[in-house]
């Protein structure tokens, strides 16, 4: 996968599981049918959104996008469906490219996070697993300490 796949992927899915996420909170608050939609979509949508914001940090990083187009894309994962805006706005700018700078064979990193990228690049298949270890990580952490609002919200 290439930043102009892979990042798009990610908005466009994290935008699919707000969606699903908001018909499941129809179902429980609204119709008060079930609360199996919040229970599995507010799931799905953490992972989503913990992938959509290392996968952001990693194309930020490896297209040299501004502090300021970073934080605009990772602020967006907050908003239902605000991914789907910078993901247009990222592509009609030019800012994805269809290779990654860093890979073996590419620009020389000029820190030391561009030299962790570029080592993860030049492994793909394991810097894979390990992010998505990282997202599982991250989302048991993020279980155990409890939905938004405590317990008693959910």
């Amino acid at each position: 996968m290439t930043p102009a796949t892979l990042y798009p992927a990610l908005a466009r899915t994290e935008a699919v599981t707000w969606a699903l996420l908001l018909l499941g909170m129809v179902l429980k608050y609204v119709t008060r049918t079930t609360e199996l939609g919040v229970a599995v979509f507010g799931l799905v949508h953490g992972v989503v959104f913990l992938a959509y914001v290392l996968v952001t940090v990693v194309v930020a990083l490896d297209q040299r996008w501004t502090r300021r187009m970073t934080a605009a894309a990772l602020v967006a994962a907050l908003p239902p469906f605000a991914t789907l805006w910078v993901e247009r706005r990222v592509e009609r700018s030019g800012r994805l490219a269809t290779s990654w700078r860093l890979a073996p064979g590419g620009e020389r990193p000029a820190h030391v996070l561009e030299r962790g990228l570029a080592r993860a690049l030049s492994r793909p298949v394991l810097a894979a697993v390990l992010a998505g270890a990282l997202v599982l990580v991250a989302t048991a952490a993020l279980l155990v300490v409890g939905p938004p609002g405590g317990r008693a919200g959910a």
